[in-house]
């Protein structure tokens, strides 16, 4: 690489155990950085914030004001902040995976990197994925809008998802993963959605007994990296992480697909019934909740909402 180099120092963080897709995409990250800079760089993982007392929504902060150096965090905890995010948290926006991965690589991820880049101190090195979210409950089989009349369920801190649930019946109580973990185990929410994977590795299997196959939202886990610390890197290391987190995108999406897999056989084993919803079924909740998408279309403008398709 030429010319001597101080050694870089990297801290990653996450909230969940090494085990999961997005822990393991960092590492990927990290060492395919040791593998060509080796002594150069130095890098920590923090790979669960939560077991130091933080709450998974800390890590934004932690990157912002340069903690930790990058992390990853769903979209929907920076709303508040960056408004046009509401726009990836709509319902029923996009059509399967490959539409929902090829919008967030292209013209739609461009558009919300340069919004979230605008606002807040980050450098914005990709999205991961966090699949599409399912609903569980410990009440009754949910099979139309009608069954989650009253259902108490724990949601993330978007307005657009608990708008969503909202139409369709059931009482948002949004929250922070710590927080939701206490009230799912106490039996203070009924209900949470999440994509297979997160029930099982958050034990929600063993505390809920109906699961439907919704893939109501699809959400992202941006990769987000203290803006100073990536300005501050020579411009050849910053091209190099720039071209891990992209391979690491690509790899964790793959591995994100055979861990759903998993994790519907461990809902089986554990005893639960996964209901899936015919297209009638589906088309049920679609239509109780599309006038968010012309909502969206107002607020955002036609230009940005085509963004999507």
């Amino acid at each position: 690489r030429g010319g001597v180099m101080e050694t870089i120092q990297i801290r990653m963080g996450g909230y969940g155990p090494p085990t999961t897709t997005h822990s393991r995409a960092l590492k990927m990250i990290g060492d395919r950085l040791i593998a060509e800079f080796g002594d150069a760089v130095d890098i920590k993982y923090i790979w669960n914030v939560m077991d130091l007392g933080y709450k998974g929504e800390d890590l934004l902060w932690m990157v912002e004001h340069g903690i930790l150096t990058l992390a990853y965090q769903s979209t929907s905890y920076l709303t508040s902040r960056v408004p046009e995010l509401g726009l990836v948290d709509l319902p029923f926006l996009f059509d399967d995976l490959e539409h929902a991965r090829a919008a967030m690589d292209g013209r739609l991820g461009d558009y919300l990197n340069e919004c979230i880049e605008a606002r807040i101190g980050y450098r914005m090195l990709g999205y991961l994925e966090n699949g599409y979210r399912h609903l569980s409950n410990r009440l009754r089989p949910v099979r139309a809008p009608a069954d989650l009349a009253g259902m108490r369920i724990r949601m993330l801190p978007s307005e657009v998802h608990c708008r969503t649930f909202e139409l369709l019946g059931a009482i948002p109580v949004p929250c922070d993963l710590k927080q939701a973990l206490a009230d799912i185990a106490s039996g203070a929410v009924d209900a949470q959605e999440n994509p297979l994977a997160n029930t099982v590795t958050y034990g929600v299997h063993k505390l809920h007994r109906y699961h439907t196959l919704t893939s109501h939202f699809y959400v992202s886990r941006g990769i987000y990296a203290n803006r100073a610390a990536v300005d501050g890197w020579p411009p050849g290391f910053r091209d190099a992480v720039r071209v891990a987190a992209r391979e690491a995108v690509r790899r964790q999406r793959q591995l994100a697909v055979e861990e759903e897999v998993i994790a519907r056989q461990a809902i089986e084993r554990e005893g639960c019934e996964l209901i899936e919803l015919s297209p009638l079924e589906r088309s049920a909740f679609v239509r109780v909740v599309m006038p968010m998408h012309g909502e969206a279309r107002a607020r955002f403008g036609e230009a940005v909402f085509a963004l999507t398709k």
